[in-house]
């Protein structure tokens, strides 16, 4: 991956359609991950990371996503949690 950055124009409500979507990736990601995909985590890794950044980026008040949820994700991805 290389660390080229270019300026993008996105509306708020795109950004927040952009961010849903990988959050869908991230799940399906997760699933073949727990079966067995190598490639499968090198994805969800770069998808983890390029989620973060978009969250880091959007305004405070179009943000969903909490860290208590975040941390019930990850204990749900685990298998630890319903």
């Amino acid at each position: 991956m290389t660390d080229h950055i270019e300026t993008l124009e996105v509306s708020s409500s795109e950004l927040e359609i952009i961010a849903k979507a990988l959050e869908t990736q991230t799940k399906i990601l997760r699933m073949q991950v727990s079966a067995g995909g190598q490639d499968a985590k090198v994805k969800l890794n770069a998808v983890s990371r390029l989620l973060s950044t978009l969250e880091r980026q959007r305004a405070p008040s179009t943000c969903t996503r909490t860290n208590k949820s975040n941390f019930w994700g990850l204990l749900r991805s685990m298998g630890h949690a319903i």
